[in-house]
Order: C-alpha cells, then structure tokens, then sequence
C-alpha cells in the first residue's frame, strides 16, 4: 500500500515556474514507476511525465518536453515535477501516480497506474 501527497501548486503567471511534489508512504517507493498527469474538467486524465523505477529513464508527452522535468529522490520517497515557462493550457489539477510493473515498463495509460494522490492545482494566468 502506497499513499501519495501533492504539494506546491498554485497560481503563476504565464513564463513562470512551479515546482510540485509527491511525498510517498510506505518503504518500497524505489519499487514503483512514478508520473505525473493532469485533468481539466469536462476532460479525461492526460499523462504528462513518468520516470522509471531502475534506470531513471524519463518520459514526457510532447507538449510539456523541454519544459518540464520530473525526478525522484527514493531516499526521500519524494517524486517531483519542475515545470518552467507555463503557459495558460498548462492549467489543471495535477495527480502523481504509482505503479508497479515487474518489467520496468513505463505506462502512459492512467489505468496501469495503482496509487493516486488527491491532486493539486495549477493556474496559469496570461
């Protein structure tokens, strides 16, 4: 069991930066592929960026590349999300994830995420 917490969202001016994090429960953080989506209302959850859990490999949906970065300290249990030159479109709440793949894969689908947390939300003003 995994419980997730995210923290650092907020309102920013369009060309800002915020930068978010998850906080994670539990001793096998190392174990799980971590990422981050996003959802505005009236839409479905969009994957963002995943990290994975050996290598550090890292994945971004093609809007937020060059943006934004994620990462992870697992001797803090704690996931991150960088994000720098926000735009308005980036405006949503955002949710990490975790799952657990005994392949390592790195899933793009909410469904093949097991642990949420309870989101936070993003404004970007123009």
């Amino acid at each position: 069991q995994v419980q997730l917490v995210e923290s650092g969202g907020g309102l920013v001016q369009a060309g800002g930066s915020l930068r978010l994090s998850c906080a994670a429960s539990g001793r096998t953080f190392s174990m799980y592929t971590m990422a981050w989506f996003r959802q505005v209302p009236g839409k479905e959850r969009e994957f963002v960026a995943a990290i994975s859990r050996d290598d550090g490999s890292t994945y971004y949906t093609d809007s937020v590349k060059g943006r934004f970065t994620i990462s992870r300290d697992n001797a803090k249990n704690t996931e991150y999300l960088q994000m720098n030159s926000l735009k308005p479109e980036d405006t949503a709440v955002y949710y990490c994830a975790a799952g657990f793949d005994p392949l390592s894969r790195v899933p793009t689908t909410p469904q093949r995420y097991r642990y949420w947390g309870q989101g936070t939300q993003v404004t970007v003003s123009s």
